[in-house]
């Protein structure tokens, strides 16, 4: 494809993907003031964001499965309208039960939106050419995770963060629009076979294991009949599922794409991946709101650093990468860069300075930057090209999956830490309180009430003992991170270092369908195509050899 016809093509793409990360970022800033409106508390919180992470983990590998078996115009296209449908009904939500559901739902179509955008470009830019454009896509995600959050919170002090869902419905409107003029993702041949069952086991999988993890502690001791239950039926459930992927014809999850090396290392260094860059973001916000007392436009405008270390380094990296075709180098930096960064951000307290957050902060972006995206592409860049959408969306599976357990780890030791925390420093909060005089009473139930408090909005000798426990609580999570940035490191440093090839997946079809085609003659002669002779340059070399070589 020329790059007129490229950029035509992407188009579509570009602005759905922009429609999905606004509807994300948008709410990030207001999550704190949604979930005390709601009548909310920190458990509340965390699943306002698992329940999307969590259904998003879920079915990206069954939107990959379906993209190897139907029309992946129509897929993203359906993906979007889920997503965007059951975004705007969450701006009706009248309690956070109802705000936690139709975040849920939301996943679904944020699953189909992560995997299948991958996917899609694939089909039409090669490995080694896809750093070119990756200052479009830089250009996209620096809109929408710059812009979000500084919109939600202008939207939430101005407007009422219910219009933080509403905002994003013309966009969509007009991503579909484009998508159904530009894209021209031709129909797969295959025979539909879909893995209900493996569908069904991951699920159960999964969400029993998130649903211990968030409750275990708090409703019920760790060890407990609950946990037995919980755990033991997530191990069956995950054991089965394996059983049963071993045996179907079309698995939702190939396993044997974990014989190859460079998945396997991928799928291990992607689950800390989605830990930085899910867990910190969450939770980065809810430092700046409850730590430092900033109110929703301000913690947009806060976290900026690590924003711009994440963009400035995916698309620089990207153009190195297609300049140079290396990849290595720079995806190890990035991991490094992440255990320098979780590290440091478990060091904060509510009066750290600020431009020291702010080097942690960017140090951590940058890392993630390096590596998230670069992961998928050296995935794509050897994985069959039947089964590009399952090793697509498989790492983005794993991506969204440690992402999901993160925060919801992360979420319960800072609930239980907060607890502690203010059990501590009863004494203190209760003399503060008795210095306000009748403002006092107010103050006492706000901090009584089981919600999250709006902090910005407390008096400043009770707001300073608040913003250190939030401070040391938050601390405490971001330490979580550590050892499984760590492992990412040890994980892609043993990587293969494959070459990216220049041939796109439709191309690599295309040649490994001719290579079928070549008909095997007698040891000691050479293969002759079904087709006619073979031109003398291509003499005993596959046709899949020459078209690399261009």
């Amino acid at each position: 494809m020329s790059h007129r016809h490229v950029l035509e093509a992407l188009s579509g793409l570009l602005l759905g993907m922009f429609v999905s990360m606004i509807a994300g970022t948008v709410v990030s800033t207001s999550l704190p003031v949604i979930v005390h409106d709601l009548g909310g508390d920190q458990t509340a919180f965390t699943w306002v964001v698992t329940s999307t992470l969590l259904t998003t983990a879920i079915s990206t590998p069954v939107w990959g499965k379906l993209a190897d078996l139907f029309n992946r115009k129509l897929l993203i296209q359906l993906a979007l309208t889920i997503f965007v449908l059951a975004t705007a009904a969450a701006g009706f939500s009248q309690d956070a039960g109802m705000l936690i559901a139709f975040r849920a739902v939301q996943g679904l179509g944020a699953g189909g939106l992560a995997a299948l955008s991958q996917i899609i470009m694939a089909d039409i830019i090669s490995p080694r050419e896809r750093g070119r454009y990756m200052g479009l896509f830089g250009a996209v995600m620096a809109v929408a995770t710059v812009g979000g959050p500084l919109l939600g919170g202008f939207l939430t002090d101005a407007a009422g963060w219910r219009w933080n869902f509403y905002v994003s419905i013309p966009f969509a409107i007009a991503a579909l629009v484009i998508l159904q003029a530009t894209l021209k993702a031709s129909p797969t041949r295959r025979k539909a076979r879909i893995d209900y069952l493996g569908i069904v086991l991951l699920s159960t999988a999964v969400s029993l294991l998130l649903i211990w993890v968030t409750s275990a502690g708090k409703d019920y001791d760790w060890w407990s009949l609950p946990t037995v239950l919980m755990v033991g039926g997530s191990l069956l459930a995950a054991i089965l599922f394996v059983v049963v992927e071993l045996k179907v014809a079309e698995p939702l999850v190939p396993l044997r794409m974990f014989r190859d090396r460079t998945f396997t290392l991928s799928v291990v260094a992607s689950i800390s991946i989605g830990i930085a860059m899910f867990g910190t973001s969450v939770f980065l916000s809810q430092y700046m709101q409850m730590a430092r007392g900033a109110t929703p436009t301000q913690a947009g405008l806060m976290t900026l650093p690590m924003i711009a270390g994440l963009l400035g380094s995916s698309i620089v990296v990207g153009q190195l990468i297609t300049r140079f075709g290396r990849w290595k180098p720079y995806v190890i930096v990035g991991a490094a860069l992440m255990i320098a960064g979780s590290a440091l951000l478990s060091t904060l307290h509510y009066d750290t300075n600020f431009a020291l957050v702010s080097v942690y902060m960017f140090l951590l972006g940058a890392g993630v930057g390096m590596s998230m995206q670069n992961l998928v592409l050296i995935v794509q860049n050897t994985a069959r090209p039947e089964d590009l959408g399952a090793a697509s969306s498989g790492v983005t599976f794993f991506r969204s999956l440690g992402g999901t357990v993160g925060v919801s780890v992360m979420g319960s030791a800072l609930a239980a830490t907060v607890a502690g925390l203010f059990g501590d420093r009863r004494t203190d909060i209760t003399t503060a309180i008795a210095g306000l005089g009748e403002k006092g009473a107010a103050v006492a139930a706000q901090l009584t009430s089981g919600t999250l408090p709006e902090v910005h909005t407390l008096p400043n000798a009770v707001r300073v003992i608040v913003e250190d426990i939030y401070a040391q609580g938050i601390a405490s999570s971001f330490l979580i991170a550590v050892p499984l940035a760590v492992i990412s490191l040890i994980a892609v440093a043993f990587l293969p270092n494959t070459p990216l090839t220049r041939m796109t997946t439709k191309e690599r079809l295309q040649a490994a369908e001719a290579d079928l085609a070549t008909v095997s003659t007698p040891q000691g002669m050479e293969a002759i195509p079904a087709t006619g002779p073979i031109p003398t340059a291509t003499k005993g070399r596959s046709m899949r050899e020459n078209r690399e070589d261009g």
